[in-house]
C-alpha cells in the first residue's frame, strides 16, 4: 500500500507537465500526412510552457510558421493578463491592490464576468476567489507536502466570496476609450484565481485567431484542455484519448471522435498527495477549504465553447455526481462522461467512447 502511494505521489508531482504525454496520445493518430493536400504534406507543430502547463499547437493546412508565432504571442499576452503568479498581470494587480480600483483590460473583465456567472449558477461551489485557500495547499510541490492547519484554512475561507469582486468602468475618458475598465475587491485580503476558466477562454481566442488566418484544420492543447478546429485534412475526425484515472500516464480508457469542438477533462488524479493514509487533491471545496469529497474521479466535457467546457468540468467536479449531472443537463450543446472513484462511467446520449 505504501509503495503504491509513493508511486502515485511521484506521478502527480510534475505539475501539469505530465499532460504533455497524454497530449501526445491524443494527437498521435492525428498527425498523418494528407497526400492529396496541395498546401502542405505534414502538419507543423510547436510546444511551449504557459499557464503552469505544457501547451501544444498543431496546424494541418498551412506551412506558415508565423501563424504559430501568433498563437504563442497570444499565450504570452493572456498569461500577462490572467496569471495570479506573474507579477504585474491584471489578476496579480487586482490581488495586490489592497481593495482599491485597478485598471484592467476589457478581456479581464469579460472572463471575470463569466467566472462570476458560473459562481452564481453553482451557488458558490465554484468561486474565482478561492485563491486565499488554494495558496495554502502545496499541490505540485517537489518537497514533502503537508496539509495546512485548520486555523489557516478557516482564516483563508473567510475571504472567499465572489461577491467581493467589483467590476466598474475606468473613470477617465482616455482609459474608457481604450477599452479598459476597473476591478476591485471588497475584501482587501481576497484574491482571484482564474484556473477554472482561463485555458478554455484562451483556446477559444486562439481558435478565432487561427480562423482569421485561414486555418481550418488544427489542434490546440492547453494541458487537459483540447480544442480542434474542423477535421483532419483527409476529412476524418480527430481521435482524442481519455486517460484512465489513477493509472500510469498513457493508459487510455478509449477515444472520442470529434470535429470542430473542444474537450476538457478535470480529475482529482492530476495534482494530489498523501499525508499518512489520507488522499488530498487540488479541487477544493469552497465550504470547507479542503478537497471536495464526493463520488467523482474525473469529468470530461464536450462543447463547441472551450470556455464553457473548461468551467463546466470543474463545476461538475465540485458539485458531485448527481448534482453535477443535473447541472450539465441545462446545457443543450454539452456532452459529458463522468467517472466515479470506483470506475463507473456515466455518459450523456451524445458522448461516444470507443
Amino acid at each position: 500500500m505504501k509503495s503504491q502511494k509513493k508511486s502515485m505521489a511521484k506521478l502527480h508531482r510534475i505539475h501539469r507537465i505530465s499532460q504533455l504525454c497524454l497530449c501526445l496520445i491524443l494527437f498521435g493518430t492525428a498527425c498523418l500526412c494528407f497526400t492529396g493536400c496541395k498546401r502542405n504534406a505534414e502538419p507543423i507543430s510547436r510546444t511551449g510552457f504557459y499557464f503552469d502547463t505544457v501547451i501544444q499547437i498543431t496546424l494541418y493546412d498551412t506551412e506558415d510558421t508565423a501563424v504559430l508565432d501568433g498563437c504563442f504571442e497570444l499565450a504570452e499576452t493572456y498569461e500577462q493578463l490572467f496569471s495570479a503568479t506573474v507579477e504585474g498581470s491584471d489578476v496579480w494587480n487586482i490581488n495586490h491592490g489592497g481593495g482599491e480600483d485597478v485598471i484592467v483590460s476589457a478581456e479581464t473583465v469579460s472572463i471575470l464576468e463569466t467566472a462570476i456567472e458560473y459562481a452564481v449558477m453553482t451557488d458558490g461551489a465554484l468561486d474565482p476567489t478561492i485563491r486565499p485557500v488554494s495558496e495554502l495547499w502545496p499541490f505540485g510541490s517537489e518537497d514533502d507536502p503537508k496539509v495546512p492547519s485548520e486555523a489557516d484554512i478557516k482564516e483563508a475561507l473567510s475571504h472567499v466570496s465572489y461577491q467581493n469582486i467589483r467590476l466598474g468602468c475606468a473613470d477617465t475618458k482616455e482609459t474608457t476609450q481604450s477599452g479598459q475598465s476597473t476591478v476591485s475587491l471588497g475584501d482587501a485580503d481576497a484574491a482571484i484565481d482564474l484556473g477554472a476558466v482561463a485555458k478554455g477562454y484562451i483556446a477559444d481566442q486562439m481558435k478565432e485567431y487561427l480562423l482569421s488566418r485561414n486555418v481550418h484544420s488544427a489542434c490546440i492543447s492547453l494541458g487537459g484542455n483540447v480544442l480542434v478546429i474542423g477535421e483532419k485534412p483527409d476529412h476524418s475526425p480527430f481521435r482524442i484519448g481519455i486517460q484512465e484515472p489513477f493509472s500510469p500516464e498513457g493508459t487510455s480508457l478509449g477515444t472520442v471522435e470529434i470535429r470542430d469542438t473542444s474537450m476538457v477533462t478535470s480529475g482529482i488524479y492530476e495534482r494530489c498527495f498523501y499525508e499518512g493514509d489520507v488522499f488530498y487533491h487540488h479541487i477544493l471545496d469552497t465550504a470547507t477549504g479542503y478537497p471536495v469529497d464526493n463520488e467523482l474521479a474525473a469529468v470530461s466535457i464536450l462543447c463547441p465553447s472551450s470556455t464553457r467546457a473548461d468551467i463546466l468540468s470543474t463545476a461538475c467536479m465540485c458539485l458531485g455526481l448527481e448534482k453535477g449531472r443535473l447541472f450539465l443537463e441545462d446545457f443543450p450543446d454539452v456532452e459529458y462522461m463522468l467517472i466515479t472513484k470506483d470506475g463507473t462511467q456515466y455518459f450523456s446520449d451524445g458522448f461516444s467512447l470507443q
